[in-house]
């Protein structure tokens, strides 16, 4: 089961700042085994419009964030020991719009790519991020930090506990 997360959001009522949110991410969507996303916010324009009053992460929400626009979520991948993979191996990525790769970069049923900026934030645990070739792949562990900038990949989580990491998807040119 994916954790919850708290989350507190702040905002204006009579010209002061206050909490206007504060409680369990409302949209969380756990697929295979205890992998799963819970979105913390998303934006529609840069800048952002920070006078809105509506929640802009109830329904649902893409993997990439709106054209101009961002997302703030948090991903807890689970060993891929507990995870079972039919045919076509179906992710939470593609579940959620991301485009897959082809031939030789569809390394692993998780692979994906999106047009944005990735800021990403290993929270705990430890995964592997798989690249196009096997001499990129990279081992992370809490504390990590990765800048994906419109790249083929997958998360691979290897060990024996879930692993959690924190994104914000900024809307970017396509890079290919």
């Amino acid at each position: 089961m994916v954790a919850a997360v708290r989350r507190v959001v702040t905002g204006h009522r009579d010209g002061r700042a206050v909490v206007v949110i504060d409680g369990d991410a409302p949209n969380m969507r756990e697929r295979e085994h205890g992998t799963g996303a819970t979105q913390l916010w998303r934006t529609f324009a840069t800048p952002a419009d920070n006078a809105g009053a509506a929640d802009p992460v109830t329904g649902d929400v893409p993997l990439a964030p709106p054209p101009g626009g961002s997302v703030f979520r948090i991903v807890e991948f689970a060993p891929e020991s507990a995870i079972s993979r039919g045919p076509g191996g179906g992710t939470l990525a593609r579940a959620l719009g991301a485009h897959e790769p082809e031939g030789a970069a569809l390394r692993h049923p998780g692979s994906h790519r999106t047009d944005s900026v990735d800021y990403a934030v290993v929270v705990s645990g430890e995964i592997d991020l798989w690249l196009d070739d096997p001499e990129d792949d990279v081992h992370l562990t809490a504390g990590d930090v990765v800048i994906q900038r419109g790249t083929n990949h997958a998360w691979v989580n290897r060990g024996t506990e879930p692993c959690r990491i924190a994104f914000v998807l900024i809307d970017a040119k396509p890079a290919v």
